[in-house]
């Protein structure tokens, strides 16, 4: 008998723990006082100390980073993974499919939607039993509808993650669970999210505080598990998690005036620390940034120097000294970027170029680089291009010149 006994509490701690590993979302019931942490982030002066592991807060427009600690480490993301799944459905298949729940997705265990084998349901209820419940089992049954399988859906994952250009990032589950090769860093997280973000459908399902979808023609409400959503001025999205391995995590979209941001807050011991430093890192962001037009900044201060410096280029040999000078093509790209309010009065910039120079200078040779600062700090770098062509004088030209100014030469010669 004790032996039965010693056998069946063994069996029952072996089951718990499969769960635990399993576990994939936090259901835990702590709360938070929302607006006391806006209120003391507000006050604070000082850098947010931070409980997470891991976090970066991303500015979508210029793609900054305005906050990052061990941004760019791999670490585990549990169902933060979800938000990948989410894009390859998306640009893989078609939301109105209808698709049967197999075994192995009605079988999986952690946090769930709540399918049965056979149970019948569209693609587009399973996104949102996917991002707002953040359903295993729907995860599953979207990878197997997708990809034949998870193994077949993990490759599309990583074909997308490497288009996107994201190399510290691999996945081998569309749920997140826990597994050695299945990981990213805050900051590659962060770039997919920006990118997932501009898909309307992706945007308006992680926007869902509730929803209700239909299995098998019965409704089923879902409410969504991140717990900024709908109590924090500007959220509207993205996705939460959890695993032992990932701890608590937390993907916030944040948008306020002309600034929207990405906070990523990975690796957090609880759900209140997770709730606590999303908050501190998105209040500080808001009040330590603003935006800044670099590119008209930059394009005005090579107008003014080209202005104030009209004979300053010496060009040997050259049919002319008249070069114009151009910034590299990267302004173009990023016309907005993120500054610390208080550096914005002080904003200059320092034009540094060759004056002497050999003919030929053909157009795009490189002239040397402007850099804008502010009290020390360095805030960007372009490289300065010719933006004409001086070819060397000819024969012809010297024949041109010396018949040209021969003539007044010689008269003021005789004058004197």
């Amino acid at each position: 008998m004790k032996k039965y006994l010693y056998k069946t509490l063994i069996l029952f701690l072996f089951m718990m723990q499969i769960n635990m590993l399993s576990f994939a979302e936090d259901f835990d019931e702590e709360t938070i006082d929302v607006n006391a942490e806006v209120e003391a982030s507000v006050k604070s002066n000082e850098v947010p100390d931070v409980n997470s592991r891991s976090c970066v807060v991303l500015d979508r427009l210029s793609k900054n980073i305005l906050y990052g600690k061990n941004e760019k480490s791999k670490v585990k993301m549990a169902s933060t993974t979800k938000i990948m799944t989410a894009i390859v459905v998306l640009e893989n298949s078609s939301l109105d499919t209808t698709v049967e729940a197999s075994k192995k997705a009605a079988g999986t265990g952690g946090s769930r939607l709540g399918l049965k084998t056979g149970d019948k349901i569209t693609i587009r209820d399973l996104m949102y039993g996917l991002m707002l419940c953040s359903g295993n089992d729907a995860a599953v049954c979207l990878a197997e509808s997708v990809g034949g399988s998870i193994e077949g859906f993990a490759e599309l994952m990583n074909a997308k993650a490497q288009e996107l250009g994201l190399s510290n990032t691999h996945f081998e589950s569309p749920h997140g669970l826990d597994s050695d090769g299945h990981y990213t860093t805050a900051y590659e997280l962060a770039l997919l999210s920006d990118y997932a973000l501009k898909n309307s459908t992706f945007r308006d399902i992680v926007g869902t505080k509730n929803h209700t979808v239909t299995i098998n023609g019965s409704p089923k409400n879902l409410s969504n598990t991140n717990e900024l959503l709908g109590n924090l001025n500007g959220i509207y999205g993205i996705k939460t998690g959890f695993t032992n391995g990932a701890n608590r995590c937390l993907v916030t979209a944040c948008k306020r005036g002309d600034m929207d941001i990405i906070c990523v807050a990975l690796g957090a011991d609880t759900k209140n620390f997770r709730t606590k430093d999303s908050i501190k890192l998105i209040e500080y962001s808001f009040k330590t940034y603003e935006h800044f037009n670099i590119k008209d900044f930059v394009n005005q201060s090579i107008c003014d120097w080209q202005k104030n410096n009209p004979n300053f280029f010496s060009i040997e040999k050259g049919c002319t000294n008249q070069l114009e000078i151009q910034v590299d093509s990267s302004l173009e790209k990023t016309p907005v970027i993120s500054v610390k309010k208080n550096l914005v009065a002080s904003i200059e910039a320092n034009i540094s170029v060759q004056s002497h120079l050999q003919a030929p200078v053909n157009q795009n040779d490189l002239l040397g680089h402007l850099q804008v600062s502010s009290e020390g700090t360095n805030i960007a770098e372009f490289d300065l291009f010719s933006n004409t062509t001086i070819r060397k004088n000819t024969i012809t030209d010297y024949m041109f010149n010396f018949f040209k100014f021969y003539p007044n030469q010689l008269e003021n010669s005789i004058n004197h």
